[in-house]
């Protein structure tokens, strides 16, 4: 099969319009609105034995900017895709992604904003928001994500060994991509929020979607984040314990009770390293147990 014909089968028609990329490569460093980075405790992973570095998606409108890595000896890599906060693909993300790679997986970071706006160019958040964020239909982040799996299979990866993981804004994607495509294995959500409001670009939130899920999913949250109430996951694990399916009944949540939202941000004050490195442990050992 042809990597064009790869794509086509893979990424069907969706309900959005198929508007061209404002923006079209990735920057570097970190975004403005989380400026000034706490440099004392960023991780820094290097690429020796990986290729790394930005590429472009084919999906509905153009070519979508990404971030990928890999180990740079083999084929056939089980592959992870890799959800943005709302600050974009900026240096944690792609230091997530070799992370990954050197854990031998093909890890894919698209910008799923492109074709709304470029997150480097505002330094508040709530501009950020308003602009860009808000503006963005979960119909267009599906598809988008599809065109990332279609790349993967079209360049050596093995999408049969399918997750995929997503830190705050992108944690929710997590849980809607987990209702999304039956051929996910697993998803690990660092926390993204499951309950919220529903509009004509956000049509479900986790919480309606939980007794849908695919594949399993493992969520990471904080027990002192200010913005996703404990209540909230309570009910989340209710939902995911009273599904018929069995990929909703497996998914399972925890929660660090003193840690605060983005604690795995190692570039933010919100860090915490304890939690962090557990959190990956868990990350790690969800997927292995998942087939991915």
């Amino acid at each position: 099969m042809s990597r064009s014909s790869d794509f086509d089968s893979l990424v069907p028609a969706v309900p959005f319009s198929r508007r061209s990329f404002m923006v079209s490569a990735l920057g570097a460093g970190f975004a403005l609105s989380v400026q000034p980075v706490a440099a004392q405790s960023v991780i820094s992973t290097d690429s020796v034995d990986l290729n790394a570095g930005e590429i472009k998606i084919p999906a509905a409108g153009g070519e979508m900017p990404a971030y990928r890595a890999q180990p740079a000896q083999g084929n056939q890599w089980p592959v992870i895709l890799v959800v943005q906060e709302i600050f974009g693909v900026h240096e944690h993300i792609r230091d997530i992604c070799r992370r990954l790679a050197k854990l031998g997986y093909l890890a894919i970071a698209p910008e799923l904003y492109a074709r709304q706006g470029d997150p480097r160019q505002y330094s508040n958040v709530q501009e950020l928001l308003d602009k860009v964020v808000s503006k963005i239909p979960d119909a267009q982040l599906m598809a988008d994500l599809d065109a990332c799996v279609a790349w993967a299979k079209a360049h050596d990866g093995n999408v049969g060994r399918l997750g995929i993981t997503g830190f705050c804004w992108g944690g929710r994607i997590v849980w809607l991509y987990a209702a999304h495509n039956p051929h996910l294995k697993a998803g690990v959500a660092w926390y993204g929020r499951v309950v919220g409001p529903s509009s004509e670009l956000t049509p479900k939130q986790p919480i309606d979607i939980a007794a849908r899920l695919y594949a399993p999913v493992l969520g990471l949250y904080g027990g002192a984040d200010q913005g996703i109430p404990l209540d909230s996951l309570e009910q989340m694990r209710k939902a995911l314990v009273m599904a018929a399916n069995p990929p909703s009944k497996a998914s399972t949540i925890h929660v660090y009770e003193q840690a605060p939202h983005a604690f795995h941000a190692d570039y933010r004050p919100s860090y915490r390293k304890s939690e962090a490195e557990d959190g990956w442990r868990r990350l790690q050992a969800w997927f292995k147990q998942h087939g991915v």
